[in-house]
């Protein structure tokens, strides 16, 4: 078998390919041109075919989806798709396809036995649906941060002239605001400014209205998962949408401690020589699905009694930011069981076992065992496990 390793940019992908006694056997550079990539896959597979086949390794970039097309189409048997490490100092791309292949090669054995591999964070790529709900949420991102922009120029004219307390409402988003920006007397040039940033503003607003009604329309299959997500205080329908389309098949995640690191949301560290420092999060995933379980942990300290109490006990041992993660930390895990056992929300419960999901041929959701004492007039029952920060 031949191991393929692909450095891809824009106008180029550096090649390396190793054969089974890890021997690099050709390597160069091919154009992104269609007409070159064409002329050297066919050259490639014919020559992989005297060898049974081959495995392709390529980092996650911003552009790979015709590249994993193409790979796809030629039969390759294994595409492993990497997240990129820390820039090395001396950098080249024949130097980055080189230490590609050696991953390839070295895992060889592990990828044939469908194990993970070592020394690299694979990165599963999404279903064509997921993708496309990715793209949408990242583009509503997007018009979201812009019409932000634009109410704060609108403010920052506001408080040039002092008129901010003059307003009608402290909320810009309301009808009042809205009619009164429009007929506040103005110098002619910050009229002009005002005048066009409201229509910026209307604009953004259609089109965001557009891009969330698609989202919900390509979300229909997974309406029940949405709606057992709304059920965390401070996650809405948009935010429920983006974790699932991130999260994908939940099955793929052995445990809840493996969601909350596919979110970034484990500490990293820097042992050496008996000394153990254990650092921030490490931020390798998500940053819009972090941002949803951000903005939720405000509302579910709120409205959460359980969960407040938890929050204060680590906020008085390290600090504000520190809870807030463990806060995170900890709604990725209870998603991880919600979605899995298919429970509703809850901050403890009793994850079924496997004995009682086939005798029942249904996980029960939405009432854990201390509720179900209490109905029947009992004392409620201890939780045998708890959701890990």
């Amino acid at each position: 078998m031949l191991y393929l390793a692909i450095d891809q940019h824009k106008s180029q992908l550096t090649i390396n390919v190793r054969n089974e006694q890890g021997d690099v056997v050709p390597k160069g550079q091919v154009s992104t041109n269609r007409n070159d990539v064409d002329e050297f896959f066919a050259a490639f597979v014919k020559k992989a075919r005297k060898h049974r086949g081959y495995m392709a390794i390529v980092e996650l970039c911003g552009f790979n989806d015709w590249l994993l097309e193409k790979l796809m189409k030629t039969r390759c048997s294994e595409i492993v798709v990497i997240q990129p490490n820390n820039f090395a100092v001396n950098k080249t791309d024949q130097r980055d396809a080189n230490a590609l292949g050696e991953l390839l090669w070295n895992n060889r054995n592990r990828l044939r036995g469908g194990q993970r591999p070592n020394g690299i964070r694979r990165i599963f790529p999404a279903d064509p649906q997921d993708a496309q709900v990715r793209q949408l949420a990242n583009f509503r991102q997007h018009l979201v941060r812009q019409r932000t922009r634009i109410i704060n120029k609108i403010k920052g004219i506001l408080n040039k002239h002092n008129m901010a307390q003059d307003a009608p409402s402290k909320l810009c988003h309301t009808n009042k605001f809205r009619q009164w920006i429009a007929t506040v007397p103005l110098p002619v040039v910050d009229r002009i400014e005002v005048d066009m940033n409201v229509e910026s503003w209307k604009l953004y607003d259609k089109q965001i209205v557009g891009v969330e009604v698609e989202l919900v329309r390509r979300s229909e299959v997974k309406a029940t998962d949405v709606f057992r997500l709304k059920a965390i205080p401070g996650i809405s329908a948009m935010g429920a949408i983006v974790l699932l389309s991130r999260i994908g098949d939940i099955k793929r995640f052995k445990n809840p401690g493996s969601l909350a690191n596919y979110f970034g949301l484990t500490p990293g560290c820097r042992n050496t020589a008996g000394k153990h420092r254990v650092g921030g999060i490490t931020k390798r995933g998500s940053t819009v699905a972090r941002q949803v379980l951000n903005f939720a942990v405000i509302h579910v300290v709120r409205k959460d009694p359980a969960m407040k109490k938890w929050f204060k006990g680590i906020k008085g041992r390290g600090g504000a930011k520190t809870a807030r993660v463990a806060v995170m930390r900890k709604l990725a895990t209870i998603i991880w069981h919600m979605l899995r056992w298919e429970k509703a929300y809850q901050f403890r419960y009793d994850p079924p076992k496997k004995d009682d999901l086939r005798s029942s041929g249904e996980v029960l959701g939405g009432m854990d065992n201390k509720n179900r004492s209490r109905r029947k007039g009992r004392p409620p029952l201890k939780s045998r496990s708890k959701s890990r920060a």
